[in-house]
C-alpha cells in the first residue's frame, strides 16, 4: 500500500491539474517512475553527494505554468555512504539558497525518506522529497516561482510528487526499523502509513 505525507498548510490555493497531459517516465530498469505533465528535458550531469564529492546523475526538469518541476537520480554506486549522510548533504545543500520550513518523513510503499517545503530568497517556494534507496539517490521538488503559490489537494505540485512509484517491491528498512515505526504509529488508524519515528502524525506534533 502507497502512502506519502503531504503538507500544504504553507501554501495558498491554485487552480486543479487536468487529468489529461500527464505522462509518466521511468528509469530503464523500471525500479521508479514519475510523471510529469508535458515533456521534460533530460539531462545527464552530476550531483554533488558530500563535499567535495559529486556523481553521475539525471535530471529530469520541465517549467509548466509557474512551477518548475525537476526529478534528479544520483548514482550513488561505489560510495559507501550512509543514508543519513547522503540525505543530510542534500538537506544543507537546498538550505544554501533556501529556509528548510519542514522537514519530516516521508515514505512511499515501503521506502523512506524526508519530505522538506523550502522558501527561497526569492520567494519562491518548494517541495522536496528524498529517498536514498536501491544505490541512488532520489530527489524530487516541486517550486512554484516568487508569487506563484499553491495547496489544493489537486494541484499540480501534489499530482506530481504523489506520481512518484516504486515499483520493484522493495525497502530501505529493516523488518527491525519498520517493526519499530509501527510501534510508535500504533494509535494511527493504519500503522502502515507511518513514515518515520518522528512522523508528526505518530509522535502528537503538529506539522507547521
Amino acid at each position: 500500500m502507497r502512502s506519502i505525507v503531504l503538507v500544504v498548510a504553507a501554501f495558498v490555493a491554485t487552480a486543479p491539474a487536468a487529468a489529461q497531459g500527464w505522462e509518466e517516465y521511468g528509469d530503464p530498469d523500471n525500479t521508479v517512475a514519475v510523471a510529469f505533465p508535458a515533456n521534460p528535458q533530460i539531462e545527464q550531469t552530476t550531483f554533488e553527494i558530500a563535499s567535495g564529492r559529486s556523481v553521475p546523475a539525471r535530471v529530469y526538469s520541465l517549467q509548466h505554468n509557474n512551477l518548475i518541476f525537476t526529478f534528479t537520480v544520483a548514482d550513488l554506486e561505489g560510495t559507501n555512504l550512509e543514508e543519513s549522510a547522503v540525505i543530510d548533504h542534500a538537506i544543507r545543500a537546498l538550505s544554501q539558497t533556501a529556509t528548510v520550513r519542514l522537514n519530516i518523513p516521508a515514505r512511499i510503499y515501503q521506502v523512506y525518506g524526508r519530505q522538506l517545503t523550502v522558501e527561497g530568497v526569492d520567494g519562491s517556494r518548494s517541495m522536496v522529497q528524498l529517498f536514498d534507496y536501491n544505490g541512488r539517490l532520489y530527489q524530487i521538488e516541486a517550486k512554484a516561482l516568487p508569487g506563484q503559490n499553491f495547496s489544493d489537494p489537486q494541484s499540480d505540485v501534489l499530482r506530481f510528487h504523489q506520481s512518484l512509484s516504486f515499483n520493484d517491491g522493495g525497502t530501505n528498512r529493516s523488518q527491525e526499523e519498520i517493526r519499530a515505526i509501527l510501534e510508535v504509529c500504533r494509535n494511527l488508524i493504519n500503522p502502515y502509513f507511518g513514515a518515520g519515528l518522528d512522523d508528526p502524525a505518530c509522535t502528537g506534533r503538529t506539522a507547521r
